[in-house]
Order: structure tokens, then sequence, then C-alpha cells
């Protein structure tokens, strides 16, 4: 029989390893052997162990008045399958089987694999799971916690008491895990973690949760994340194959809280299913290629916009469950829509449930504040070099692609993670091995995000956010770069708002401004993006940033779009943009859809319309994004008159468009602009026409070219400049 030391730790929760005393077990009496079973079950008044195969029953007694009942089984010398059956004190009975009566079930090449940090589907081991074992069903739950104590399983389905199912520790190896027979999918759940330092004791949410309870509730929920039926075969067999350098790229990005709410309803949210009713026609109308969907990871502070992550296995559950969220895209890809999402690896907040002080100790962050810690935002700075830590990040990012086919991922602030002083004053942060400001674990660690990306997923786009002059982000890490795909161009955000800005009557002393993202266009391949950050925080909407009337508004908007893209690189918009939303985006409303109801943001939705049009059907636009072959330069010097021409070409050079702008509010009649070949050139897009709202100034359909010589070309083309305005010419 157990010692009384044994079963008063059981009772307190202090027990290091519960296996050793609960469950069944071969014991000696008189010499002989027996079969001892103990359970630990506060809520019982009496307890009977029942064998399976024959029925037989065997009272249990209780050894602890706080619900520690044992049963000696004489005369049987092997465990034998059986289980247990409950007497409440409520009169309820229920027949169980006993999670104390089952094997370890992670393997010791799983465990192997965790430790080493190569288990890159470590999700399909660790959190809950619905499995079946020996015939019963229920949860199957695995945890990392190095330094506690003791972890146990808590939930409404044991008054959420640590002590009635705490975990098995696996070894040295930091791994907890425990099956618990009779629980399913939707069953609520954290862990109870008690440190091994200072009596630390807290209750965390599951950081590999596929779900989560809505905020302000804080809970994991199990699901099956493997139910779902996809049917979008044809679009994940294609996307392996597709050159996304040389394709159109149009990005809608869109916080998916904010983009349409139902008034009627108490302002709430759209769900999951029902902005696949919505959302996906008008993106498919409007023209773009992908969505892209800031953070859908479960957050508790809807303020954060997803930025701040506490699940990152989990689809937030604010517009519905996992499986709503899997309809939603893969309905998307079934209407030909890629799905790319911001995904946060720089930081995590510290809210108490969450991952900070996960075991009592500084697990998944630096315990250094110097190194741990953002001051800008509150939150904690991951420890790139734990090889757990690093691990659970690349399965978070696999786990996205894997079971959501998502079709790309943008690393939220690349900049915050590369450089150990970003935000720091000098006496406020350490240096690495070398004596510089990089990050070297963090650098190791993006490199290696992306080789097993597109090793493991061909078509997926790897997207920086990173705003300094870290050279090749985009470039492969077998040439030295970081591997992205794709990375965002802030310096050219910034530098085109700055100048759209102006009045007109400034900048020709600006012209600079507006060119110089050119100088270096082609060091990375670049996403020109103008996101949801520049329409925040009294940056002013993209409509309210532009100087003028209001027909100079709208005007300068269209004649900034049309720069946008004209210029080699990728496209992003953020939404309200496509409709000159006025005020600036507010995430706890919806965007102001009536403003349709008027014709200038009307017709600028159908401008938007159409340069995604334009943008997909001409490859001069899509084709040569990241080299000069697709770039050349007309006119640049024009600063007295603020005017700008260039070519865009397709691989074929004999594929070209012809842009010119006319960044002032005078009209300018024939004008000269030097054309690359004799001809006629069509005039394909004016965002002067009255169709966009414009003064309907423009050359009547084209123009052909004279024998003068102009920017150095033997031909030139005669033409009549709108005021605030872009051309688009192609040689007929």
């Amino acid at each position: 029989m157990t010692t009384k030391d044994a079963i008063e730790k059981i009772v307190h929760s202090a027990h290091p390893d519960p296996f050793e005393v609960l469950g069944a077990h071969i014991t000696r009496v008189g010499g002989k052997e027996a079969i001892v079973v103990r359970a630990f079950l506060p809520d019982a008044k009496e307890v009977t162990v029942v064998e399976t195969a024959t029925g037989q029953e065997y009272p249990m007694k209780e050894a602890h008045r706080d619900g520690f009942f044992e049963a000696l089984i004489k005369g049987r010398s092997e465990v034998f399958s059986y289980r247990l059956r409950k007497s409440g004190h409520d009169g309820s009975v229920r027949l169980s089987a006993d999670p104390y009566s089952f094997l370890p079930i992670l393997s010791d090449y799983d465990l192997y694999l965790m430790t080493e940090g190569t288990h890159y589907k470590n999700y399909e081991k660790l959190g809950a799971h619905v499995m079946t074992v020996n015939g019963e069903r229920g949860l199957f739950f695995a945890v990392w916690a190095p330094n506690a104590l003791r972890v146990s399983v808590v939930g409404d389905f044991n008054g959420w008491d640590g002590r009635r199912h705490p975990m098995r520790l696996r070894g040295s190896t930091g791994f907890w895990e425990l099956f618990l027979p009779g629980l399913d999918a939707g069953d609520v759940y954290k862990f109870e973690v008690k440190s091994r330092h200072k009596g630390y004791l807290a209750e965390k949410a599951d950081p590999y949760a596929f779900y989560s309870e809505l905020r302000p509730k804080s809970a994991s929920v199990a699901w099956d994340i493997d139910k779902y039926q996809w049917n979008d075969a044809a679009w994940m067999e294609e996307r392996a194959t597709r050159n996304w350098f040389e394709s159109p790229l149009s990005v809608y990005e869109l916080h998916f809280g904010s983009w349409r709410r139902v008034p009627e309803e108490g302002n709430r949210w759209l769900t999951y299913r029902e902005m696949a009713r919505t959302l996906i026609p008008y993106v498919k109308e409007m023209g773009y290629t992908h969505v892209e969907l800031m953070p859908m990871t479960e957050h508790a502070l809807d303020e954060s916009w997803g930025y701040q992550t506490i699940g990152y296995f989990a689809a937030t559950s604010r517009f519905g469950n996992p499986d709503d969220l899997m309809y939603f895209i893969d309905e998307c890809h079934q209407a030909g829509i890629g799905v790319l999402m911001d995904w946060v690896p720089a930081h995590f907040p510290k809210d108490a449930h969450g991952l900070a002080f996960f075991d009592g100790t500084a697990l998944y962050e630096h315990e250094d504040p110097r190194k741990g810690e953002h001051r800008d935002w509150g939150t904690l700075i991951f420890n790139f070099g734990r090889t757990e830590v690093a691990n659970f990040l690349l399965s978070s990012a696999l786990f996205w692609l894997d079971k959501y086919h998502m079709d790309g991922l943008r690393v939220d602030a690349v900049a915050s993670m590369l450089y150990l002083d970003y935000s720091r004053p000098a006496w406020e942060h350490v240096t690495n091995q070398y004596g510089g400001n990089e990050n070297l674990e963090a650098v190791a660690f993006i490199k290696r995000f992306n080789e097993v990306v597109h090793g493991l997923y061909p078509g997926v786009l790897t997207i920086a956010e990173e705003s300094t002059a870290w050279p090749m982000v985009s470039r492969p890490t077998y040439l030295g770069g970081l591997g992205f795909s794709l990375k965002w161009n802030m310096g050219w955000m910034h530098d085109i708002l700055s100048y759209f800005s102006l009045d007109p009557i400034h900048r020709k002393y600006h012209q600079n401004t507006l060119t110089f993202a050119l100088l270096y266009a082609f060091t990375e391949n670049f996403v020109l993006p103008l996101s949801h950050d520049e329409v925040v925080y009294g940056k002013r909407s993209m409509a309210d940033k532009m100087p003028g009337d209001l027909w100079q508004k709208f005007a300068n908007l269209r004649a900034l779009y049309l720069y946008m893209y004209g210029q080699p690189g990728k496209k992003l918009l953020f939404m309200g943009g496509e409709i000159g939303q006025w005020s600036e985006w507010n995430a706890n409303q919806s965007l102001d859809w009536h403003l349709l109801e008027h014709e200038p943001h009307r017709r600028l939705q159908a401008f938007i319309k159409d340069i995604n049009s334009l943008l997909q059907r001409e490859p001069a636009l899509h084709e040569v994004d990241f080299t000069n072959e697709g770039f050349e330069w007309i006119d640049f010097g024009d600063y007295p008159n603020s005017v700008i021409s260039f070519i865009r070409k397709a691989k074929d050079p004999n594929d070209f468009l012809l842009f010119v702008f006319n960044l002032t509010p005078v009209p300018r009649f024939d004008y000269r602009i030097g054309a690359p070949r004799w001809g006629f050139y069509r005039e394909v897009l004016n965002s002067d026409s009255e169709r966009y709202w414009g003064g309907n100034l423009g050359n009547f359909g084209g123009a052909h070219t004279d024998d003068v010589w102009s920017h150095g070309r033997p031909w030139s083309i005669s033409i009549t400049l709108p005021p605030l305005s872009g051309l688009v010419f192609k040689p007929a």
C-alpha cells in the first residue's frame, strides 16, 4: 500500500510523478503479488474498480478524507484493463476510464526532435488533440514547461481543481503530457503551472491551442483541426507552380473586424462565413489578386488589432470557429483570390494567461530586460536563441500554411527583430558577441524560417515589413540574404506620401522626393505599400492627406494611385483607400460605405477597379518588377512644371507602356514626350477622365509620333496633359 506521505503529496498536488502513485500497480502482500488501484477523486462519495473484460467489481476504500481512494486486488499478478465507477455526493453515477491507466503517448523520437528544435509540425503533438487510445475517445494534452514542479490540466470537467489531473513529466525534456478519456472537442481548459521557483502558481492558456474563448474570457478550447473538408485542390496545385515575381500582385489589406459591420445588431462584426459572402465578391470585382488579413491569431486586446498575439496557433474566436476561417479561405481560393496573413514573431504581450513567465521563469522571453522587452509596445521579445522557442515560432508559421492553406505570411516588425538596439538608448542595450548591434540569434531564426517555408511550401510568399537599410532582405540565404520573397518599401511609401501631401506650388522643389526610390528600386523585391499604418494616429486618411479643394483632392489621389501602379514593384492598398474615406481608420467601426452614394467616391472606386484590371492584363506592369530591364526614364528633370514620364516594359521589350504625369493643377497643351518607337500611341488610361470624376481633358484616344527629336529620341508625341493627372499610352 502507498505511504501516508505519498498520499499527502497527491492530495496537495505536490507529488513529482503522479503516475508513480495513481493508477494500477503491481505490489506484494504477504509475499504474493497483487494489484493496487489508486485514484484521487475529491468529488466522489464512493468509487468502484470495474474490470473491462469480466465486469468484476472491486470497491475502493477512502484512504484520505479529501477523496483519495484505493483498492487492493489480491490474487492478480498482471495489470488489467478497468474503469472507475464514481458515485458523487449529489447522487450522480459515472463510469469512465482512469487517466492514470494509460502509457505515455509522446514517442522518444518526438521528444528528441522537439528538444533538438526540428519538429516542424510539433503542433500535431503539443496542445490538445482529440484521439482514441485503447478504445477510449478523449483529449491528449501536452505542454512544454521545463521549470515547473507540477503542471495540471484544469477545466469545467474537474471544477478547475489543479489537484485533479496532474500531468506526467517526460524525463528531463521539460515536456508534460496527459490523456483524459471522455473529453472531446469543445471542452474548455487551461494548464495550471506550479513552478519550482518561489512558489509561482498560474493558470495558463495553451500555447498550442487551436481555439480560445472570446475575450474577456481567456481559456483554451479543444478543437479537431483536421475535420474541415477542403475544396481548393486546383488552387493549391496551381499555386505551387506559379512564379509570383512575374505575376500581377495587387493586395487588398484589411482588418476583419472593421471592414463592414452590422449596425442594426449592435454594430457587431461580420462572421467568417458572412465575410465570405460579402468580401470575396467585392475583392473579385475590384480586381485584387490577394487579400492580406491583419493578424487572425487570438489576441486579448481589440486595440492591438491582433499584433499582440496570445494564441500563435489559434484563429481568433471573434468571428467564428477554426472551421469557419477555413471556409473563408477555401472560398477565396475557389474564387481565385490568394490569402496572406500578418504574423508576429517579434514580440508578445505580458497578459497573465499568456506566454509571459510561463513556468515561473523567463521561458519564451529573454530574462535580461535589455533584450527581453519592447518599451514602445509594452511587450516581451522572444528568446530566438532558445531551441524550443525558435521551434515554437517556426511551427506556428508552418501551421497556418499547413492547416489553413494560407498563401503567404507578412512578417511584422522585422526591424525590431534584427537590431539589439532597436528603439533603445545606448545605455539600455547589449551588443552581440562581436560587439555589434545585430541580433544574430534572430537573424539565424529568420533565415531558417524562410528556408523551411520555401522548402516545404513552394509558391508561398514570405513578406518582410522591414524599415531599415539592412541589405538583401529579399535575397536567398545562400547568397547571404534573409530569404524573404518580398519586402515592403517603407522608404518609397514615406517619400511618396510626403510629395503628394504638398501643395502643388511647392512640388517643383521636391522632385527628388518623387524620384529617389528608383535609385534603389531593384536592390530588393519590393512591395509598394499604402498600409493601415498610414491612416491612423493623426496621420489622416489617404483622401484627407491630399491638398486642395474637393476636386483637387480626388485628382491628386488618382494620380498617386496611378503612380504607384506604374512604378516597379508589387502593390498593396489598405481598405477604405479605394473609396476615398475621409476619416481615419477606426478599428471599432465599419468603413464609411455610405460615401459611395456620392459621385467622387464611387468614381474613385471605379478608377481602382480599372487600374487593377490594367495591372492584370498588361505584362509590362508585372513581368519585370525587380530588375531595371522593366523600367526606363523618359524625363524626370522637368521639375519647374512637375511633369514626369517613364516607360514600363514586359519581358518582351517591344511590349511596353508609356506613363506621363502632370502633378500641378495647370493643364499643359502640346507637351512633347520622347517616344521609344514610331507609330500611334493609344491612350489606354487617363486619370482625368469623366469616368473617374475628372475634367475629361485628354488626347482623343491617343497621339501619333512626329519625326521630332525629344528626350534623346528620334520620335516624339505632342500631347495634352490634364491637371493633376496621369496618362498611360500603349503603342498600337
